[in-house]
């Protein structure tokens, strides 16, 4: 009950626009490997999950993200990166990052942003946060993964799916914002 009262729920909000290139990135993953932007060089498109273990309205996705990874994983980068900060929230550490990809089939690769700066260089405000770049890591969606926008809603329009086909087949995504929601990610204190 106390962590009801503790989760504050976000919006996403428009930080990067259409077009703007992604911000690189060197982070640990699940793996022990460390993954920029230039690893998923090659790629139709890539995309990008700001997300964690212990929110709801990640959790309520998990089996949205392994059909994104089974449909276009491998024609599109899929990963997941977690910038809670796990002093107060232990299960969102690097060995229970380790444990959830395990226990939930993540077959993504799942990385760590310790610093938080990449959360900030995106723009991250929520968990999920999902950014949709084209083969040249440029910006062409950044929104909602469905529209079930709270964990018990039933999805009655897979977003991300419809959008991540639009861009394989070269067709223009409409609506390039399309904000999701979840839980804030978790900042540290300065």
């Amino acid at each position: 009950m106390i962590e009801f009262f503790l989760m504050v729920l976000l919006e996403s909000k428009i930080t990067l626009k259409t077009g703007d290139a992604a911000p690189d990135f060197s982070l640990k993953g699940i793996d022990n490997e460390m993954h920029s932007l230039d690893s998923y060089t090659g790629n139709k498109g890539l995309l990008i999950i700001f997300m964690c273990n212990h929110c709801p309205y990640v959790k309520a996705k998990v089996d949205a993200l392994n059909e994104l990874y089974e449909k276009f994983g491998k024609e599109i980068a899929i990963i997941g990166i977690n910038s809670n900060d796990s002093t107060d929230y232990p299960e969102d550490s690097f060995d229970a990052m380790k444990q959830t990809a395990k226990e939930k089939g993540f077959g993504f690769d799942y990385l760590v942003d310790k610093t938080q700066e990449v959360a900030k260089k995106y723009g991250a405000m929520c968990t999920p946060d999902p950014f949709l770049f084209n083969n040249q890591k440029q910006l062409v969606f950044h929104g909602r993964i469905d529209n079930a926008m709270k964990p018990d809603d039933i999805v009655t329009e897979k977003t991300m799916i419809n959008n991540m086909q639009k861009l394989l087949s070269g067709e223009k995504i409409e609506k390039d914002f399309d904000p999701s929601i979840g839980c804030s990610i978790k900042w540290k204190e300065n």
